[in-house]
Parts: structure tokens; sequence; C-alpha cells
């Protein structure tokens, strides 16, 4: 933990022991230009210094307001969200709580401290059938699922409010950090492989996938340059998970004949998919000076980042 630095702004991130927070909390650290101020709902997952940890649990409100209070932060990133799409619509309370009622309360409790408020989002909020492909900022929204409802809903509130606000969406994240158990397909299609093991892999969805450390990048744009409205931070490349799958296979030198094109309907799932999403991302380049890395160096950051976790 550091000491107090009075002449730094204070940036405050929820769901810090997540993927995004925990890549946030390190590039924050490792920039310095902020005081910074993790927050989580159990213990922190975090290590290394340079950074205060306060257990927060954002769908209590009453400990929402206490802790914005005493923080009063500059910069709030709410990274923290119920992402898992199946489960959102098994629990539907759950999410809504998660992904809403909790939005509610940080923002309000934000508008009283005049933080500069950025909501991470998601493609999920778009269809994924209406020929938008890939989506710039201006695109109307129209979930096909409760999660990607959830996070609409979210982004209204934060637009609604009096905050200086804004909106980072993103699409399909992958990447590894310590105490986190959720696979992504890099860590699936190189497992399934090694064991030999055959994979049917769907070719008929498209996404632009975008790696941990740079959705946290761009996050950490905007808040430097207390930039206003809607960016798509994402990948720029158009794939589909079986090009994903091919392309991992390519990296470690696994055998991708025992990768199968398959499409979605060979599959079911409680909670329906978008087909064909994927962001423009133009104006986060040319206004935020943001730069995604290709699929294949995000293959190759989280190859090193496995062998240093082995280590």
């Amino acid at each position: 933990m550091s000491t107090p630095n009075p002449s730094k702004p204070k940036i405050l991130i929820t769901g810090a022991n997540g993927l995004l927070g925990q890549k946030l909390v390190d590039q924050l650290i490792n920039q310095g230009n902020f005081e910074v101020i993790a927050t989580g709902r159990g213990p922190s997952r975090l290590s290394g210094k340079g950074f205060h940890y306060q257990m927060l649990d954002i769908e209590d409100q009453a400990n929402v307001e206490e802790v914005i209070e005493n923080i009063q932060p500059d910069v709030l990133i709410h990274a923290a969200a119920m992402t898992h799409v199946d489960e959102c619509e098994l629990n539907q309370e759950a999410c809504y709580r998660a992904n809403v009622t909790a939005t509610r309360f940080l923002v309000s409790a934000a508008e009283k401290v005049n933080a500069h408020f950025i909501f991470v989002s998601t493609d999920f909020i778009f269809s994924g059938e209406d020929g938008m492909n890939p989506y710039d900022e201006n695109a109307s929204p129209e979930p096909v699922n409760f999660y990607g409802q959830t996070k609409l809903e979210g982004e209204e509130i934060v637009k609604n409010s009096s905050l200086k606000w804004a909106i980072a969406r993103t699409v399909l994240v992958y990447g590894i950090a310590p105490g986190l158990s959720r696979s992504n397909i890099i860590l699936w299609v190189k497992s399934s492989l090694e064991q030999e093991k055959e994979i049917q892999v769907v070719d008929d969805q498209v996404r632009t996938p975008t790696l941990a450390e740079d959705l946290a990048a761009g996050c950490i744009l905007i808040a430097e340059k207390r930039a206003t409205g809607i960016f798509n931070i994402s990948g720029e490349e158009l794939l589909t998970p079986y090009d994903m799958a091919i392309q991992t296979a390519d990296f470690f030198g696994l055998d991708k004949s025992l990768i199968k094109k398959t499409d979605s309907t060979r599959f079911t799932q409680p909670a329906k998919r978008p087909m064909k999403t994927g962001f423009i991302i133009d104006k986060a380049r040319k206004q935020l000076g943001f730069e995604p890395k290709t699929f294949q160096a995000g293959i190759g950051i989280l190859a090193k980042q496995i062998i240093l976790a082995r280590s």
C-alpha cells in the first residue's frame, strides 16, 4: 500500500479483483499519474504496491455512498459487472442488481462528489442481425439477451446523470490474471489441442476480440484526457471464433486439423448471442490515441504470461 499523495488526482476502480480491474490497477501504478484506489467485494487479489485497496459492495447503497464520500475520487472507472451471459439469463434478479441497481448507486454517489464517471459496456447491447457490422458509436442498440439489456440500461443511467461521463464499449475481452479461473478461447484451444482433442468451433459469428490490457489502456486514456461521450474500445480485426482458433493453433505449433468448423445452430445455450458485432474504433484512435494489439500479438502476450504464471 502507498501513502496518500495529495498532488495526484484520485481514481477509483470498481471490480478491481476482476480481469479488467487487475489490468487497470497494474497499468495505473506503472504510469504513476493517479492515486489509485482499488475496490472489490471481497479481500484483495492484487499484488504489488502503489495503490490502496478498499472493500466495497456496489449493491449496498449505504456502503457505496460512504466509500465514495470518504475517498472523493476525481475519476471513477466502473469495471465491475456480472458478465457471464448465460448466468445472467438464468439468474436475472442477480444480474439486474449487479449491472443496473449497482450502477444507479454508484452514479448517484459520484454525482455528489462530481467525479468523472467511466462506464464499461459491451457489444452485446446490439442485435448483430441488422447488417451493421462492424458498429460505430452512433449505431442503434437492440439487445437480444438479458445481459445486453442490463448493460444498455446502465448506459442510460450514466447518460441521464449530471456527471461528466464516458462509456467504453468493448468486445470479447480475453486475457489472464491471478486468482481468476475463467478460461478464454486461446487457453481452451491450446489446452484441447495439446491433449489431441478434436474441437468444434463456430464460424458464423464475428467479433473484434479485445486484449484485456488494451481495454484497460483505452479506459485510462479516457481518464487522463477526461474525455466524454461513447468510445468503442476493442480490437480492430473482424474474426470468427474459428479464425481465432486457427491463429492460436498456428502460434503454438499445434495440429489445426483437430479444429472442425461448425455453426451456432449446433449449440444450445440459455442466452442468445448476437451473430455479428465488432466495432469501428476510428473515434478512439483519433480522439484518444488508442491503438490495440493484433490478435496474433495478443496471443503472444498471453503465452508469455502463461510461462510467468508457471514459474
